[in-house]
Order: C-alpha cells, then sequence, then structure tokens
C-alpha cells in the first residue's frame, strides 16, 4: 500500500508539472498579435467598429503619437475625450474599417474584456456629449460614382451634389482620365518641379543679374525687383486659392464648371493623401505663368527680374505643400503651418487660403486660429 500511495503522489506530481507547462504555453496567443505588429497593422476599436489605421497614422492631423497606445484597443473613450472631430475626418473614417472577423485574428492575445475597457464608461455619457463631438458617421456618398473608372466624366452627374461629395475625403487611389497619355499627365513627382523650374529661374534672372552685379545700386535694385516678384506671387497663391481653386459652388452649378473645378483643385480635396498629385505639372504650370507674365511684362519694370521671383516663390510654395502633407516636421514655424494646412482641408475649407504663409489670410482676415499644443505633435 505504501508503494501504491508513492506511484499515486508521483502521478500526481507529473501530471502538475504537465498543468504548469501547459498553462505557460497559453501565452502564444500574444506571439500572434506580436506577428500582427510586425506586419504593420494598427487595429483599434471604436463603437462596436474595427478599424485598421496602419495606412493612417502618419497622415493624421493630429500626430503619430496622439494614437500611442491605442493598437488592438478600445479608442472610443479617448476619441470623445480629444478635441471634436470634423464631419470631414469623421467621413474619412470609413475607409480604414474593416471587418469585425478580421480584427479578433489580429488581436487574438487581448480579451473582448481588455477591447471593451472603455465601454463602461461611455454607457454613463450623455448622448448630448456625443453628438457635440460630431460622433456620427455620416452615410458614405460613394455609391455617386463608380472608383475603378476615370472620375472626369462622371462629375457632371453628381453636379447637385458635388460640393458636399468634393468636401468628402477619402484615402483610395483616384483615376481622372481614361486614357493612359492624359492621366500620365496628371501625376507629378514632387523632384520635378524644381527640377524644371529652376533653370528657368536662373535663366531669366542671369543676364539682369550679371549686369547690375557691379553697380550697387542697380543690385539692390535688382533685389529689390525679386523680393517684389515673390511677394507678388504669395498674393496670387492667395487669390487664386481662394476665387478660383474655392469658387462658390451649389447644386445648380453647371457640370462644365464642377468638372474644371474638380480638374484643378477638387481632386485635391478629395484624396488629399494622394503623392502625385500634390505639387502642379509643370508643362500647365508653365502655361499658366505665361498667360500671366504676358499682360504684366509691358506695366512691370525689369519684367524678367520679377517673373524670378514669382517662380522662386511658386516653387518654394510647391515643396511646402508637399512637406507639409508627407513631412515630418520640428521646426516651429513648419509644425504651425503643417496644422494650419491640414485645418484647412478637414474643418475650415472656406478660410486658411495661405499655405506657404498666413500673410494675406491675415489681411484679408480669412485666418485659422489653432489652438495651442500642450506637446509637440510628431507624424513618424
Amino acid at each position: 500500500m505504501v508503494l501504491d500511495g508513492q506511484r499515486l503522489r508521483s502521478l500526481f506530481s507529473s501530471l502538475y508539472t504537465l498543468d504548469i507547462k501547459v498553462a505557460k504555453s497559453k501565452p502564444i496567443d500574444m506571439d500572434t498579435n506580436k506577428e500582427a505588429e510586425t506586419n504593420d497593422q494598427f487595429i483599434v476599436k471604436y463603437r462596436q467598429q474595427y478599424y485598421d489605421l496602419s495606412r493612417f497614422l502618419h497622415k493624421h492631423p493630429g500626430g503619430i503619437n496622439t494614437l500611442k497606445g491605442l493598437n488592438s484597443g478600445d479608442m472610443t473613450a479617448r476619441f470623445l475625450k480629444a478635441p471634436p472631430h470634423s464631419d470631414a475626418a469623421i467621413y474619412l473614417m470609413r475607409e480604414y474599417k474593416i471587418d469585425p472577423d478580421d480584427s479578433r485574428k489580429t488581436k487574438s492575445g487581448h480579451t473582448e474584456a481588455e477591447l471593451r475597457n472603455g465601454d463602461e464608461e461611455l454607457r454613463h455619457r450623455a448622448r448630448e456629449t456625443e453628438d457635440k463631438n460630431n460622433n456620427q458617421v455620416d452615410e458614405s456618398m460613394e455609391h455617386l460614382v463608380d472608383w475603378s473608372k476615370a472620375m472626369l466624366p462622371q462629375i457632371a452627374n453628381i453636379t447637385e451634389c458635388y460640393d458636399e461629395w468634393v468636401h468628402k475625403p477619402v484615402d483610395r487611389p483616384l483615376r481622372l482620365f481614361g486614357p493612359w497619355y492624359l492621366e500620365m499627365c496628371t501625376k507629378t513627382p514632387w523632384w520635378l518641379v524644381p527640377l524644371f523650374w529652376i533653370p528657368v529661374i536662373i535663366r531669366c534672372a542671369w543676364e539682369d543679374l550679371v549686369s547690375s552685379w557691379q553697380d550697387r545700386s542697380q543690385l539692390a535694385s535688382f533685389v529689390g525687383y525679386f523680393l517684389f516678384g515673390v511677394l507678388l506671387w504669395s498674393f496670387l497663391e492667395y487669390s487664386l486659392h481662394r476665387w478660383v481653386f474655392h469658387v462658390k459652388l451649389n447644386s445648380n452649378s453647371g457640370s462644365w464648371i464642377c468638372t474644371f473645378h474638380f480638374m484643378i483643385h477638387g481632386l485635391h480635396h478629395k484624396v488629399p493623401f494622394d503623392p502625385m498629385r500634390l505639387v502642379f505639372p509643370p508643362l500647365p504650370g508653365a502655361l499658366l505663368a505665361t498667360i500671366i507674365y504676358t499682360p504684366l511684362s509691358f506695366i512691370l519694370l525689369s519684367p524678367r527680374v520679377v517673373l524670378s521671383g514669382a517662380l522662386t516663390g511658386y516653387l518654394c510654395y510647391d515643396m511646402i505643400h508637399y512637406y507639409l502633407h508627407y513631412g515630418n516636421p520640428t521646426n516651429r514655424a513648419f509644425v504651425h503651418l503643417k496644422r494650419y494646412h491640414q485645418h484647412h482641408h478637414f474643418s475650415h475649407q472656406t478660410l486658411g487660403y495661405g499655405i506657404s504663409s498666413p500673410l494675406w489670410d491675415v489681411v484679408f482676415k480669412t485666418r485659422i486660429h489653432l489652438r495651442k499644443l500642450k506637446y509637440q505633435l510628431r507624424w513618424s
């Protein structure tokens, strides 16, 4: 009997050791979650819906650091506590919505209880708070068009609601023209702009610069006309952006003006994250510069110097615009410009027309007033 007791104790000891080993092996689910993280997935829960924000992290107007700690968690409570999100921002969320089953596969190391951390608190929040923060997701308007086809010919079919539709941003590929050779002309890598315009600027200014180099008064005049050209561009930037690119449209606007608006600027507000449509194509730019320069050349002194200054201002504008969308500024001035332009896109489309400088927004009282930040924003 003693021997049987020893065997029995030995058997229980073996089973206990085996149970510990099995228990220790269960955290393999966390490895699955780590694998999801290495696949650059960033999945959050918001009001019983799941969103993969991996494509949106570096595009988030509020910075990537404001999303810290939300991966594989419920962001509803933090979303409600944050400054109010605009209707455009809420609409954009639909682009990242995913199937709940897919999200659970990447969150196998997290229990449903963990994913609902903020739910208990939210049940006690007043419905009015939710409405004040614009948290009701708009119904999608994207059924009005076929995103698999060229977009420009379709604009004539949605003129009655075009102005509302074009200011509801999405994050997806857009084809403007059907023929490939036309579509190719609408896409421009950022580096092509300085490659094209720097030689033009040098050519315009070179002769006057050389002739005035030895004379201080002539050199001062050269610098003055050049800076006047830069200032002239800043005014053109504001004027074109406000009164041409943001011309007031309504349900009675003709199909031609809606189509033209979408081609020159509307597409940028519809797909603001398209990296190939953030700078102006050089050939249309050269045509526009010629149209503006020709009449001015008859009334301006040193028109070529003024032109070189204006083109320099334009080049800086285009490079700054690209940087504000895809850069990670640390300088206070550029951080302000980035936030300023993002507010123009997602909150105040009828304000903030200055991109390289808010100078003319101050003059014409269309300035966007930004709240002070408690910490530095980062976008990478």
